[in-house]
């Protein structure tokens, strides 16, 4: 059985974690979602990706525990090696150039919920619990959630998640700024489905070099960020989109765009 599925259609790319109930972020996991992500760059189609998980128990309810005591005491460079393992298809998700939608639909713990953090949006179905309780472990989170928190949530709530261990609710995650959206439960790939077509009518290059700007220049100071945002636009201004967008506003008509 595939632990990692890819369906597009009309545009959106549906990833679903398939390994339920807890759907564990174990190798095959890893794998697939490595392969998935590399799958969707080849479809030219795909303009917005949603990821979710199978069933309704969890989204995603952490690592695979059992295979940690592999890491203990075997020196630095092993653990380094496996939280390295860990960040690979995060980061596969995270650099994918479109815009990314986490529809949690279950526990998101450890592992999921960073997995989460690496997408652009998330919504939450109303019975969803989040949280990064490795601490009570004896350990932290190795898949990105000590860098990605704090850069979404701020600093200091996001050391209170990390060091307490605590969850929090769907309506607290949407308080805190940890999500998105809150729905009803079994309504969110409806509430993504409808994100995504709200953006995936727009061109296809401009949210490209929009999410670019975005990523790239927060990567240093705004001065870095301003020049990062300068280079795209001149980048989105060479595209057939724009001169088809700018050419529909002044003739009145909605724009038809073919994402060159």
């Amino acid at each position: 059985m595939e632990k990692v599925l890819l369906h597009i259609e009309e545009g959106i790319a549906v990833i679903t974690i398939n390994s339920p109930p807890m759907n564990i972020l174990n190798a095959d996991v890893v794998n697939g979602l490595l392969q998935v992500t590399a799958d969707i760059r080849n479809h030219d189609e795909v303009k917005v990706v949603v990821l979710t998980g199978q069933g309704t128990r969890a989204f995603m309810a952490g690592g695979d525990i059992k295979s940690f005591p592999e890491l203990i005491g075997k020196g630095e460079n092993v653990a380094y090696q496996g939280s390295k393992f860990l960040q690979a298809p995060l980061d596969a998700v995270m650099n994918l150039p479109f815009p990314t939608i986490c529809v949690l639909n279950g526990l998101a713990f450890g592992g999921g919920c960073e997995l989460a953090l690496s997408c652009d949006f998330r919504i939450a179905e109303e019975h969803v619990e989040i949280g990064l309780p490795e601490v009570k472990l004896g350990l932290f989170p190795g898949a990105g959630g000590t860098q990605r928190l704090p850069r979404l949530i701020g600093i200091s709530k996001a050391k209170e998640l990390i060091f307490t261990g605590e969850s929090v609710s769907a309506s607290k995650a949407l308080e805190i700024g940890l999500v998105n959206d809150v729905v009803k439960t079994g309504e969110g790939m409806q509430a993504a489905y409808t994100l995504s077509r709200k953006m995936s009518r727009h061109s296809a290059k401009a949210l490209q070099y929009a999410k670019l700007a975005i990523d790239e220049g927060l990567n240093g100071g705004l001065k870095e960020g301003l020049e990062t945002e300068a280079r795209y636009f001149g980048k989105v201004f060479q595209t057939e989109d724009v001169k088809e967008g700018v050419s529909a506003f002044m003739e009145k008509r909605r724009a038809v765009f073919k994402d060159r």
